[in-house]
């Protein structure tokens, strides 16, 4: 009952702002002057509302520097602590992002894992590991395509090409890009972790 009050409310203020431009245009039979309308501009007043994210980071060295990758949205930047956002990842193949991670040693350098690991009745999933080394302007495909879920990217604090990638994997099959990745060059090669039953 409320949503419908404050909806006819606006549509009655809308009438009533846009009534004296609109009227003479009726009463007179002409067009009306583009030059009353012609500085207005659309722009978001709301919902505001990204989806659902579990992938957030900072930069230390930079406090108004973070970023967040949706579940179905791509990642997000903003250098002005939130006040704007502006997507980054929207050229890519695919669009869930699962985890987002900015190296410590050098905050250039990005890892997004896509899939979303938050597994639920209606789920996105990914086509693996993509990295950044230009603060998110451009993006390269690392590997892992098959891994559909990866809930977590960790980088070395003192190494940015040392990356430990996990893997959740199909949600309802077995695969083989399960389990916890590492590489030692940033991506360009990957090894399995042994596992407890290698030993």
């Amino acid at each position: 009952m409320q949503k419908s009050y404050s909806r006819t409310v606006r549509r009655l203020v809308c009438a009533l702002l846009l009534f004296p431009i609109i009227l003479p245009a009726f009463a007179s039979g002409q067009t009306v002057d583009p030059s009353l309308y012609g500085g207005l501009r659309w722009r978001m007043i709301g919902p505001f509302r990204g989806g659902r994210t579990i992938a957030v980071s900072g930069i230390e060295s930079q406090p108004n520097v973070y970023y967040f990758g949706s579940v179905g949205g791509g990642a997000w930047k903003t250098v002005n602590s939130g006040v704007t956002w502006e997507p980054i990842f929207d050229g890519q193949s695919i669009g869930s992002v699962g985890a987002l991670t900015v190296a410590p040693s050098n905050p250039n350098i990005i890892y997004v894992g896509t899939g979303e690991a938050d597994f639920r009745s209606d789920l996105t999933y990914g086509d693996g590991v993509y990295k950044s080394t230009d603060g998110g302007k451009t993006w390269k495909h690392m590997g892992l395509r098959d891994g559909q879920q990866i809930p977590a990217v960790l980088v070395d604090p003192h190494d940015p090409n040392r990356v430990f990638v996990a893997i959740l994997g199909h949600p309802y099959g077995a695969n083989a890009e399960r389990g916890v990745f590492r590489s030692t060059d940033g991506g360009k090669s990957r090894l399995r972790l042994p596992s407890h039953d290698d030993a």
